[in-house]
């Protein structure tokens, strides 16, 4: 598998306070209006890396099928919702029985390949991680372009996932090594989507993880949605920058159909048995080829902002009224079936870490890499 990072340097950088879903950011918690309820993100102490796309259908499909060559899905890494004859709009893998070994996984259709793996929980995201850790590094490159810089990471994966940078006997496992393949946290997240080493935006933090923007402007100054080819789902107006996949306010939601159906099969049939008045209204938007958009961020990542949202490896208290007893994640970056907002800075989303619920109802849940120190087995710590 080839995996490109983004480096993201300036240990150190200063922090800023947010009060969750507000349109703001302030210099610390203590000059926010709600100083209970803000949070200080975005200060990272050391350089790390972190996924320049996000985990494509082809990389995961890569990693079902070395981490369970004989199909027997024990581990709960596939559900048959994902399929395209269950869900012909939003199913991106197939299951086949019969298959040979090591092949029981496949990409539903060609175009799917290059979009974001959308089915994952916490869980799901952990045990790629550690497959990435417990594989072998062939080949480490790197290189710049555009003022960022990049690493390129050839591994072979590992069927090794339930132990390496997080162990899954653990309900609220944390890293367990100081270097290697990682979920990024949520600072790691937030500081490559948002930190602008070169002092732009507001405190040194953007809006937006493709624009500066102007805080407390709503979304005068967000980015503009994305177009997709009805049929391939790729990025049509790419030369419109910024850009993002997300439901724009008073805009078709970005949206696509696999050539192999029928319009109208995409927006009624559907595994969860809602009529198809509701079904159209609530599943309106699709994921986007990673990248299509063109806009990166601070640092040079691309699709921070809409598309899938991503997991990082953070814990949070749950909910009011929330069961403790479940591990509670935080999630960052919004989708494509959202509203602008959920791209600030803010947008301090949170889930439980096993949702099975959210693995069936919900197509744009999202994973990036990162990468902390050196991840070749003989460097680790």
């Amino acid at each position: 598998m080839t995996l490109t990072t983004v480096k993201v340097g300036a240990p150190g950088n200063p922090s800023v306070g947010v009060v969750p879903f507000t349109d703001a950011v302030y210099r610390s918690c203590a000059d926010s209006p709600s100083p209970s309820t803000c949070q200080t993100v975005g200060g990272v102490r050391y350089p790390y890396e972190i996924g320049r796309l996000e985990v494509t259908v082809a990389q995961w499909v890569a990693f079902l099928n070395t981490a369970d060559p004989e199909g027997r899905n024990r581990l709960r890494l596939y559900d048959e919702t994902e399929s395209s004859s269950a869900w012909p709009k939003y199913g991106q893998i197939n299951f086949s029985s019969t298959a040979g070994r090591g092949r029981h996984y496949s990409v539903a259709f060609p175009e799917w390949a290059d979009k974001p793996y959308a089915f994952s929980d916490f869980l799901r995201a952990a045990r790629f991680v550690n497959s990435l850790y417990n594989g072998r590094l062939i080949s480490e490159r790197s290189s710049s372009g555009d003022g960022f810089a990049y690493v390129t990471y050839q591994v072979a994966l590992s069927s090794r996932t339930e132990r390496g940078m997080y162990d899954l006997a653990r309900p609220n496992t944390t890293r367990t090594a100081r270097t290697g393949f990682v979920l990024p946290s949520q600072d790691e997240w937030i500081k490559a989507a948002y930190y602008d080493p070169r002092g732009g935006g507001t405190y040194s933090y953007w809006k937006y993880p493709t624009n500066p923007g102007v805080f407390g402007d709503g979304d005068a100054t967000a980015p503009s949605p994305t177009v997709l080819n009805p049929t391939t789902g790729d990025v049509t107006n790419a030369a419109t920058q910024p850009l993002a996949s997300y439901h724009a306010s008073g805009k078709p939601a970005p949206s696509w159909c696999p050539a192999q159906f029928q319009p109208d099969v995409c927006s009624t049939v559907n595994p969860l048995g809602l009529d198809p008045i509701l079904y159209a209204d609530v599943y309106q938007a699709s994921v986007s080829t990673v990248g299509g958009a063109r806009t990166t961020s601070p640092w040079g990542t691309l699709d921070q902002g809409g598309n899938a949202v991503e997991w990082t490896d953070t814990i949070t208290p749950p909910p009011f009224g929330q069961s403790s007893l479940r591990v509670w994640r935080r999630l960052h970056g919004g989708v494509s079936n959202a509203p602008a907002y959920q791209m600030w800075p803010s947008a301090v989303g949170l889930q439980p870490q096993d949702n099975v619920f959210y693995n069936h109802t919900y197509p744009w849940l999202g994973i990036r890499i990162g990468v902390i120190g050196d991840p070749r087995p003989g460097s680790r710590q």
